[in-house]
């Protein structure tokens, strides 16, 4: 095929409009609702994990809600995949401010996964409180939100800042934490849903829940047998009544993300050649059908 004639390529999807994730955040929503957002933004997210790819950009805009309610992320532009080794500097213009991890927010040159984990419980802490949790004019300010709410680090919780930050935060005067504040979020607002928020808003990353622990959590039982039990495309029910359910309700990745074919893409016309062919692929394999609304105001111009 010749690509040459391409001024640009246009990839059609599901509609999910990203202001439709207000649905979650606007009026007096139940908890179920919020219970079964929340378990599948990380369901998602254990996904991303297992595969080492590290988001950077978890927040409701990048959480996007189609017409049957089935959230989805998006916005791969700052992703990347993890870096084992601790002494490759990382970039830490990363994450909206509003959901960035309190190690980027002092400059730590290197993160895991667990910044993700983060936005999540910031998410978490939104959907309970109604409006952002932590919502600074400066990444100082943000700091200071978070250790009002955790009370000051100590040396030890700080060691992947830079000594600026460090310094910074053995200035100010002691916090101590104030935790118990998040049981007036709202009224749905549980000891098992606040224990869960503790286990993700924990200052020191590498004593952060992860995605698989906190899927594993017991507040989120009630809504994963809800959404297995009528709302997913993973289990079915027999012509007997009978529901059959998937082994394995969050599964893994099957293996790593390896970038290597991306670094050897040089020029424009190496990458349409590589869409091209992954496109051609997918026609023998199983995916689900794009449905496409002839009504739609944007029909006419996708047609031509």
């Amino acid at each position: 095929m010749n690509f040459t004639a391409y001024s640009r390529d246009r990839t059609p999807s599901e509609f999910a409009h990203p202001e439709s994730s207000r649905f979650f955040f606007l009026g007096p929503v139940s908890d179920k609702n919020d219970e079964e957002g929340r378990k599948r933004d990380r369901k998602g997210l254990k996904y991303l994990h297992s595969a080492r790819i590290l988001h950077r950009d978890i927040k409701p805009g990048n959480l996007l809600v189609n017409s049957n309610c089935v959230l989805k992320i998006c916005d791969f532009g700052l992703a990347r995949v993890a870096e084992p080794d601790q002494n490759v500097h990382m970039t830490q213009e990363v994450v909206t401010q509003y959901y960035r991890a309190p190690e980027i927010l002092m400059g730590a040159r290197h993160y895991t996964a667990a910044v993700d984990v983060w936005s999540v419980g910031c998410i978490f802490g939104e959907l309970l409180r109604r409006r952002i949790l932590f919502q600074a004019q400066s990444p100082v300010q943000q700091l200071e939100l978070i250790t009002e709410l955790l009370g000051s680090p100590t040396l030890e919780e700080m060691r992947y800042a830079c000594e600026g930050a460090k310094s910074h935060m053995l200035r100010r005067a002691q916090k101590p934490p104030s935790l118990a504040t998040l049981y007036n979020l709202s009224s749905q607002a549980t000891h098992e849903a606040v224990h869960l928020l503790c286990q993700m808003l924990v200052f020191d990353p590498d004593k952060r829940i992860t995605v698989v622990d906190a899927l594993a959590h017991p507040y989120l039982d009630e809504g994963r047998l809800r959404y297995h039990s009528c709302m997913c495309t993973c289990c079915y029910t027999t012509s007997a009544g009978l529901r059959q359910y998937r082994v394995d309700f969050e599964p893994s990745a099957a293996h790593p993300f390896d970038d290597l074919w991306e670094r050897k893409l040089t020029s424009v016309q190496q990458v349409k050649e590589e869409m091209h062919k992954f496109i051609a692929e997918q026609l023998n394999t199983s995916r689900v059908p794009l449905c496409i609304n002839p009504q739609s105001a944007a029909f006419k111009s996708f047609a031509r």
